[in-house]
């Protein structure tokens, strides 16, 4: 008699260590045992040999809706699952509908649910007008985390929230024990940088850069985190492309705040005198792509237990608005799900970096980040059986040739990569198996914190 629904077998990744000849057993769409020999008996059983067996990753910033009429969540969390990703944390600012009430945020699940494919969280944002008025109605309403930014794109879309109206949000938050997340960069300091980049007539891939020096980063995360630290706020900065920006967090950390920082899978992976000069518009990310050396950097951080999650910030702007020849006119972001997992751990193995940093801050980390680890983040009995599946066989991604992806680009094509994606399960069953995704839409799920964070915010 079979014990098990399933149990796969290989190599499995937990945050802490990696188990040689391990095993996953699953009942009810439920983790049920992790060991090591000989497994027990399932309906279905699968030996995977030296494949690697880890979390479903979290992927902690995803903007499904920030282009109106482009991706949406029936091809994010289609990319989700072919990138070994099985719950997003989708972004407030959708083009169109700023995420700032209770409102908005049951009309943003309505909408999502019947196209999700793998599970998806939601941060809310405020209204600048409004301040922190609606802020305890988002949290019963679900949101998993909060969003400002230190910085306005648009001010509507994405506006700039400035230090007085930061520190009443954060003080907002503060009971509910959820975190405020940060985008990282000094309004005052970039536009007069971009200001000066204009002057001085460079067009080309070297402007954004310019416009963006490392300055206007780490002046905005001291911001962010004292702004934490006077209100008791868990503070977090959404992205940091510098490794004096981990070291900054850490200090706080070790001072008793709770200051974090995520680092986006394009900052472990792209450099500015290589890739930025080759694709232009198509690596414009803010805060910018930085030199080789700097990734480096990111690399030791990683290793050294300073960056707290791995994220793509992913975004699927179409072509025409990531190749104008002016790179300052170019949108700012690129895709990245169906291929974060696999360059994460391409990284690490060429660094000699334990693969156990994998399920830490992909999986772990962000499902404890967002509230969402009773149900969320780790090979634990009890848990979700999201599972990831990455075989040894190397591949040279292509965007376009997978199928997945609404835009045929990436910035990411043409890196060859040594695993590959071969499965991806959604509470145990099977969502992507190596080459098509077999979830449906409306099979993924809207997950939350848990009552006490709602009653907390109450």
């Amino acid at each position: 008699m079979a014990d098990f629904d399933l149990v796969l077998k290989g190599t499995v990744v937990l945050p802490d260590r990696v188990v040689e000849s391990g095993y996953v057993a699953v009942s009810g769409g439920k983790i049920s045992e992790v060991g090591q020999g000989v497994a027990p008996a399932a309906k279905e059983c699968h030996d995977l040999g030296a494949a690697l067996i880890l979390p479903g990753a979290i992927d902690a910033q995803v903007h499904s809706l920030s282009q109106k009429n482009q991706e949406d969540f029936i091809w994010s969390t289609r990319s989700a699952a072919a990138g070994g990703v099985t719950t997003i944390v989708d972004m407030p600012y959708d083009e169109g509908n700023l995420v700032c009430s209770a409102e908005a945020v049951k009309k943003k699940v309505d909408h999502a649910g019947p196209q999700a494919r793998v599970d998806f969280a939601l941060y809310g944002t405020i209204d600048p007008e409004e301040g922190p008025a609606r802020i305890a109605e988002m949290v019963a309403a679900g949101v998993s985390a909060f969003k400002f930014s230190t910085f306005g794109t648009d001010p509507k879309r994405f506006p700039r929230i400035p230090p007085a109206l930061l520190d009443a949000c954060f003080a907002a938050i503060a009971p509910t024990g959820l975190t405020a997340g940060v985008h990282n960069e000094d309004d005052e300091a970039v536009h007069a940088y971009m200001a000066k980049v204009k002057r001085s007539g460079i067009t080309d891939w070297r402007a954004h850069g310019l416009s963006r020096p490392p300055i206007t980063e780490l002046l905005a995360m001291h911001t962010i985190f004292e702004t934490g630290a006077q209100t008791g706020c868990p503070s977090h900065v959404v992205h940091c492309s510098l490794g004096r920006g981990y070291d900054i967090a850490h200090a706080y950390r070790r001072d008793g705040f709770e200051a974090t920082v995520e680092c986006c899978i394009h900052y472990l992976t792209l450099d500015e005198e290589n890739d930025v000069r080759r694709l232009g518009g198509k690596a414009k990310i803010n805060p910018p792509i930085r030199p080789r050396a700097e990734v480096e950097t990111l690399w030791r951080k990683v290793s050294e237990g300073k960056v707290w999650l791995v994220s793509t910030d992913h975004v699927s702007w179409s072509e025409e608005r990531k190749t104008n020849p002016d790179m300052l006119a170019n949108s700012s972001g690129v895709p990245g799900l169906e291929v974060m997992v696999p360059l994460f751990v391409k990284g690490a193995l060429e660094r000699g970096i334990p693969l156990f940093w994998a399920a830490r801050l992909m999986a772990e980390n962000p499902a404890k980040h967002f509230r969402l680890d009773h149900v969320k983040g780790a090979l634990t009995p009890g848990r979700d059986a999201d599972i990831t599946v990455l075989t040894p066989e190397e591949t040279v991604y292509d965007a376009a040739a997978s199928g997945h992806n609404i835009v045929g680009w990436s910035p990411y094509n043409g890196i060859r990569l040594p695993y590959r994606v071969s499965g991806t399960y959604l509470r145990g069953k099977l969502a992507f198996d190596g080459s098509k995704v077999l979830a449906e839409p409306g099979t993924g799920a809207f997950v939350r914190p848990p009552l006490r964070h709602v009653l907390a915010g109450a």
